[in-house]
Order: C-alpha cells, then sequence, then structure tokens
C-alpha cells in the first residue's frame, strides 16, 4: 500500500469515525480500528469542551481579576457537580455497554431510562442548595467580599441550572457505553458552540441585551448546555443510534436504579475525592492573594484543554472493556486497554513538551498582569511534567470504571489525592514557604505516584470479574 492508499484509507476510518455506524460490533473488528472509531469522536467531543473552558475564561478575563477569580471559585465547586455527573455517567456507560457486549439492546435502554430518571433526582437537589446558598458558599471558599458581591448570582444560576451539565454528561455516557461516540460528540459540539457564541453577547452586551458582565457567561453556559440537552434527547427517543428508548421503557425499576446507585456511588465517589481535593487546593492557593488564584485558573483551563482529549481517549477504553467484558472476552479487553494507554502516552508526551518551552507565550494570550502572568507559567510548567503518568493513569482509571469496578479507583484516589496530594501541597506551600509553586509541584508529584499505583493493580486482573 502506498502513501496516498493510506491517506484515502485514515481519511476514510475518520470520516467512518465521524459520520459513526450503529451495525458495528466493536468486539469483532481489530483493536486499532475499534480504539480508533471510538477515540476520533471522544477526542473531539472533549477537545470541543477544552476548548470552551479556554474561551470561556478569555472572555470573563476581559472583565477583571476579581471575574476570573469567580470563575476559579465556581469552577472548584462545581467540579463536586461533575463529579455527581460523572458518577451517574460512569454507571450508565459501564452498563449500558456490558448489555449491548450481550446484544441486548432493549436492557441496554431500560438501563438508560434509569439512569436519566437518577440523574434529574440528583439535579434537583443540588439545585436546591445553589439557589439557598451561593453567597455562603463562595465566602467558604475564601472568597473576597467584592467577589462574594459580584458571583454571588453567577454561582447561583451556574448551581440552579445544574441539571443541563449533569444530563448533558450522563446522556453522553449512555451514548458512549452503546458505541454512538458521534452523538455524543455531536451534543458537545453544538452545546459548546452555542455556548461560545452566546458568551461575549451576554457578558459584553449586544443591541438590546445588556452587558450582564460575569453573570452573563453563566447564561451563556445554561442556555447552550440547555440546547445540547434537547439534541440529545431527540436522539434517545427517534435518532438512528444504537439506543432507541420507547414507552415500554419508560416504567421505573426499582432494583436497575439501586444497581446503577451502587456503581453511581463508587464513581461518584473517585471524582468526588478528586474534585473535593481541588477545593482544598483552590483554598491554599487563594491565602496568596486573586493574582495567584487568577494565575492558577488560567493554568488549569490551558491544561484542561490538552487533558479533556486525552479523557477522550480514557472514555474509549472503557467503552471496550465493557463491551469486551460482555461478550466474554476480558483477555481482549486488557489487550485494548494497554495499546489505548501507550497511544494516550505519546500524544501527552509530545504536549507536556510543548508547554513547558512556551509556557509564557501561551499564559500571555489571556493575561498581561506581571504577577497572573508569573503564577500562570508555574502552573503550566509544574503540572505538565507529569503528563507521562497522567496518560497511563487515567485510561486506567476509566477501563476500572467501564468494568463496574468503581471501588478500586476510588480507594486509589484517596490515596492519591488525600493522603498525598492535599498534605505535600500544604507542606511545600506553606510550610517549606514555596508559595503556590508548591502546590502545582505537588499535583505533579501525587498524580504520578497514583499512575503508577494503578498500573500495579490493574495488572492483577482482578476487575474482570466484576459483575453489573
Amino acid at each position: 500500500m502506498n502513501f496516498l492508499q493510506k491517506i484515502k484509507r485514515l481519511f476514510q476510518l475518520f470520516r467512518a469515525a465521524i459520520v459513526g455506524d450503529p451495525s458495528l460490533d466493536y468486539t469483532s473488528i481489530s483493536l486499532n480500528r475499534a480504539i480508533f472509531l471510538l477515540s476520533v469522536p471522544m477526542i473531539l467531543e472533549m477537545a470541543m469542551e477544552s476548548l470552551f473552558a479556554v474561551v470561556d475564561v478569555f472572555f470573563v478575563s476581559q472583565v477583571s481579576v476579581d471575574a476570573i477569580a469567580i470563575i476559579g471559585l465556581t469552577e472548584s465547586v462545581l467540579t463536586i457537580v461533575y463529579s455527581v455527573a460523572i458518577g451517574v455517567s460512569m454507571a450508565a456507560t459501564a452498563m449500558v455497554a456490558r448489555r449491548i457486549g450481550e446484544k441486548n439492546e432493549q436492557a441496554a435502554a431500560i438501563a438508560a431510562v434509569q439512569a436519566i430518571y437518577l440523574g434529574i433526582l440528583v439535579a434537583a437537589f443540588i439545585a436546591a442548595i445553589g439557589l439557598f446558598f451561593s453567597a455562603d458558599i463562595l465566602r467558604l471558599m475564601g472568597g473576597s467580599p467584592e467577589v462574594i458581591r459580584v458571583g454571588e448570582n453567577y454561582i447561583s444560576w451556574m448551581l440552579g441550572g445544574n441539571v443541563v451539565i449533569l444530563l448533558l454528561f450522563l446522556n453522553n455516557g449512555i451514548f458512549r457505553g452503546a458505541g454512538d461516540a458521534h452523538l455524543a460528540m455531536r451534543a458537545l459540539w453544538i452545546a459548546n458552540i452555542l455556548n461560545m457564541i452566546l458568551d461575549p453577547i451576554f457578558i459584553f452586551g449586544w443591541g438590546p441585551i445588556p452587558a450582564f458582565g460575569v453573570e452573563g457567561a453563566a447564561y451563556a453556559t445554561n442556555t447552550g448546555r440547555g440546547i445540547g440537552v434537547l439534541y440529545q434527547l431527540y436522539h434517545l427517543a427517534k435518532g438512528n443510534g444504537v439506543i432507541k428508548i420507547g414507552m415500554q421503557h419508560l416504567k421505573v425499576q426499582a432494583s436497575i436504579i439501586i444497581r446503577l446507585i451502587k456503581v453511581a456511588a463508587g464513581g461518584t465517589g473517585q471524582f468526588l475525592l478528586a474534585s473535593s481535593s481541588w477545593v482544598f487546593l483552590v483554598r491554599i492557593i487563594s491565602m496568596f492573594g486573586s493574582e495567584a488564584l487568577a494565575g492558577y485558573t488560567i493554568g488549569i483551563r490551558v491544561i484542561i484543554f490538552t487533558i479533556l482529549p486525552a479523557w477522550g481517549m480514557a472514555n474509549a477504553a472503557a467503552t471496550l472493556v465493557g463491551q469486551h467484558l460482555g461478550a466474554g472476552l476480558p483477555d481482549r479487553a486488557e489487550k485494548a486497554v494497554w495499546r489505548t494507554a501507550f497511544y494516550n502516552m505519546i500524544f501527552l508526551g509530545l504536549v507536556s513538551v510543548v508547554y513547558i518551552v512556551w509556557a509564557k507565550s501561551v499564559v500571555s494570550f489571556f493575561t498581561t498582569e506581571p504577577e497572573v502572568l508569573s503564577y500562570g507559567i508555574q502552573c503550566l510548567q509544574f503540572v505538565s511534567m507529569g503528563y507521562i503518568f497522567y496518560a497511563y493513569g487515567m485510561v486506567l482509571a476509566q477501563s476500572f470504571n467501564g468494568a463496574g469496578d468503581t471501588r478500586t479507583p476510588t480507594l486509589l484516589n484517596f490515596f492519591g489525592f488525600w493522603v498525598l496530594q492535599i498534605p505535600i501541597a500544604y507542606i511545600l506551600a506553606v510550610t517549606a514557604d514555596l508559595g503556590p509553586k508548591g502546590v502545582f509541584m505537588a499535583i505533579a508529584i501525587a498524580e504520578s505516584i497514583l499512575a503508577v499505583t494503578s498500573i500495579i493493580v490493574f495488572r492483577k486482573g482482578n476487575w474482570k470479574k466484576t459483575k453489573i
């Protein structure tokens, strides 16, 4: 096969990944093809999410340093919402993938509906907290009086409208479990493209629309993601994907919801451990002023820009594990995981070189404030030093989850984030007087140790015996 033929074949595969094929059986085609077809739309899905994160903070950064700090504090709290959303989504992916691997599409549709019911209940509880305690949350996070005054409405809107965030994650988890990665990609692209268009309109004003400032970013997010959710629901009910929900699937089935809760509890627990540890990290950084917090926020947003696409590849591994276990092919599932992790390592390794060498050029795109710029550069350089380890860690974590074994990564996260990361961050930043730099160093150290530990545990193979 000559070079042009290889390029043509690659283009055809890329097109197939974007278009999707509901009749495709990922447990019977070659692993490289399966990884490619699932990874491409999932990477593009996460790439759009990461692009939104950067664009969002870019527009907000034009308002004020306090506005960036508000985003940073709110995002830290919202990671708890994301933890719940990811946990329920993870349970849906694992159960749907297992049923699809067993060639039982009706059971997969029933599991999808029960997951949506569970997600709506959780969202209602979170909304109540956000609507009544928004100012208290910012105060607890160490926000200054001005940050609380300006940011109260923003966090109230973000938490009050969390149902669109939760359902966007959850429904995409259903699509991924079914192998409909192209639908998950399109839903997120629609949501975030609308979000990016509406951001400057609501933040700075346009025509008859007044300038809402940082609060406008919340309006844009809820509107864009809400429309994305409507797109998802349409395809679940009337689309051409693997999952087709009809009236016969709408009955509440407590036994399935309980099984979903068990898996989701572990999934939520592991991400809650991770996300709440980031809340503590932000609390430590806030001790050093708004400039340090703003620099950290910019640096982390840039890091998310490349970490999220890498999570797309990890999500592909989760789908492959779930479907292969359902099909009774555990050894092929393991082979898929190691191969996906290797590809992920190559990607993040190249990105780490770019960030370490050109950190100043990247961060200066968002701010020219000397102190904010300095902290942002430190964050980007130190955290990206652990990228090669992150590559393996995230794929293995999602592979445990795809098997329905959410308990193991929960224990690993407790060890990595609470036993290692937070104490090391405090010791380096406060005790050793390294300031925010100590926090950035702690992130790289703890994440790297966590990845190595995950490799050791994964090799034991207990995840292959998980029932769901």
